[in-house]
């Protein structure tokens, strides 16, 4: 009998240790920290120990933790003590873990990675609870007694007391912890981690700078320091110090990484994806920096690039590679290849995208004018009511597009009567009942939203501009509209409307005003109509035709721009 326990003892004993890094891993990382006691595998022992790993196995992970803790507390085996904390941690369960952290310490008192994880567990908890004393005790200990560890120990801080609510107070131990150690470089990252915490971006950055004369050029000080401007919003500034710190070491992938990341934030999108592309010189199967070309591709209009990068980051095996299909798809539904454009679409199985694909797939047939089937595509029974009315709007859409107004109308009024306070359906249905001239239907609806979110911008801009479009209650108009500006003052089509109704009023040279920086800021064919207008109004007749002229070319479709040139005689 003890020859075949012997036996499994050994084989458990080495697939745990291979399987989970438990028991025999743990040792191999406390041997160094006192002797180990010669721990006997007693029958009991051995069952317990059999019962909690079969109880994680199947799931039952507080079990387990419960299971190793009682071990921790017969065996008072140091490796014990530290799988029961970690499986007590992971189960969420924190005072269990407090106590196999307090058993771990007691058996292995000079184990710094005990005294570690028992400060932060100290942390943890109702913060009623916190002993912040006891923490700094256990800390101040650790990095006395670091052999060598130091500059870990203190790069560590930051994570030991994240649990910990008061950012403040831990501010304030991370400052008198890392006193004695002003000398070393990883102090003031600690300290400046523990500033960015209570977002004291001023004393973060000083922390880091004084790492950085510690250390000039510290690739983590560096990083550091940029993470914390651009959080800051000064994008400008810590791309100026990426590009010095590349110029001093152009090696360094890290920084170049950084400075590409850093140009995108920039909007800077064409240096950005040279920046990505120079780093695909060296890793050319990388499939992060593939995505990242394909998406900058996209955003400089080049789908030809886009779709060659993003097959090779598919190829390359990207972690999310049905978000790269979503894009292939669309990349090929704009190209007018449907039937491409659907076969990427059905690939994806991710629950998150499927939607996506589905109201993709949906509008890609719709642009072959295969209404029915589209729309049959998007009607089914859906429980979750979100993902339901996603698909409603889309199929409102569609026959939007299909100028099938009055069904999609009747659509949403079959969901109000079910939700008769979802804003998001009654602003569409007024949009629908402006294409249908139902000026009342337009105007309650978006009355309604008002009362119900009276804050609600597309709301207040939509109803001044249909009043104001048709010269009505322009006063009225203007105080809608020049409050829908008051809360998004950076909005091109709220700017074309607040010069639209000022033009009505027959404020030509106000109406230029807004007009202008409206284009300026989206070239889209409405407010290029409505700037053509002015601009013929107030004689400045060639401006106005190159306007239309270069409107036309980009949307020769549209009804408005074709109606209001044909109307000033411009075409």
């Amino acid at each position: 009998m003890k020859t075949q326990l012997a036996r499994i003892a050994r084989s458990l004993c080495l697939a745990f240790a291979l399987g989970t890094g438990g028991v025999a891993t743990a040792a191999s990382g406390d041997a160094a920290e006192g002797n180990l006691p010669a721990q006997e595998l007693t029958p009991r022992t051995l069952y317990h120990f059999l019962l909690a790993e079969i109880a994680g196995a199947r799931g039952q992970i507080g079990l387990s933790a419960q299971l190793y803790l009682d071990l921790a507390r017969s065996t008072r085996d140091p490796r014990i003590a530290r799988r029961a904390t970690e499986i007590a941690m992971y189960s969420r369960n924190l005072v269990m873990a407090r106590g196999a952290a307090e058993i771990w310490m007691e058996v292995a008192p000079d184990s710094e990675e005990a005294r570690r994880v028992l400060a932060g567990l100290s942390g943890a908890g109702r913060a009623e609870d916190i002993n912040l004393d006891a923490i700094q005790f256990q800390l101040a200990r650790v990095l006395a007694q670091s052999n060598g560890r130091l500059p870990q120990n203190l790069l560590s801080l930051g994570h030991t007391l994240a649990r910990v609510p008061d950012k403040q107070a831990v501010r304030s131990i991370v400052m008198r912890l890392t006193e004695p150690y002003v000398e070393v470089p990883e102090a003031h990252i600690a300290r400046a981690q523990a500033a960015q915490a209570v977002e004291d971006r001023m004393g973060a950055l000083a922390a880091v700078d004084r790492a950085l004369e510690l250390r000039n050029g510290w690739e983590p000080a560096v990083l550091l320091k940029v993470q914390i401007l651009q959080q800051a919003g000064a994008h400008a500034e810590a791309l100026r110090v990426l590009e010095a710190e590349v110029a001093r070491a152009p090696a360094s992938r890290p920084l170049r990484l950084a400075k590409a990341r850093a140009l995108v934030s920039a909007q800077r999108f064409a240096e950005a994806r040279a920046a990505f592309n120079q780093l695909l010189e060296a890793s050319p199967q990388d499939p992060e920096l593939l995505y990242a070309v394909g998406l900058l591709s996209l955003q400089l209009d080049d789908p030809g690039a886009a779709e060659l990068h993003f097959a090779r980051a598919l190829a390359a095996g990207h972690p999310q590679p049905d978000l790269v299909r979503l894009h292939l798809g669309q990349i090929a539904a704009d190209r007018g290849e449907g039937e491409s454009a659907r076969k990427w679409f059905g690939e994806i199985e991710s629950e998150e995208l499927r939607p996506e694909a589905d109201i993709r797939s949906a509008l890609s047939l719709a642009r072959e004018n295969r209404i029915d089937e589209a729309r049959a595509l998007l009607q089914r029974d859906i429980e979750d009511p979100d993902l339901a009315r996603r698909y409603l709007l889309a199929e409102t859409q569609i026959l939007r597009d299909a100028e099938r107004p009055a069904e999609a109308l009747a659509l949403l009024d079959a969901a109000l009567r079910e939700s008769p306070e979802d804003t998001g359906l009654l602003y569409e249905a007024a949009m629908l009942a402006e294409r249908l001239d139902r000026m009342d239907l337009l105007e309650s609806r978006l009355r309604r939203v008002l009362e119900l979110q009276p804050d609600h911008a597309h709301a207040l801009n939509a109803l001044g501009y249909s009043l104001a479009d048709r010269g009505l209650r322009l006063e009225e108009a203007e105080a809608l509209i020049a409050r829908a500006h008051e809360l998004m003052p950076q909005d091109p089509f709220i700017l074309d409307s607040l010069g639209w109704v000022r033009f009505r009023r027959g404020d030509h040279d106000g109406a230029l005003a807004h007009l202008q920086r409206a284009y300026g800021m989206r070239q889209d064919a409405e407010i290029a109509a409505h700037l053509g207008e002015v601009l013929w109004t107030l004689g400045r007749r060639d401006e106005a035709r190159r306007i239309f002229a270069d409107a036309l070319a980009a949307h020769p479709d549209n009804r408005l721009l074709s109606d209001t040139g044909r109307r000033l005689g411009i075409q």
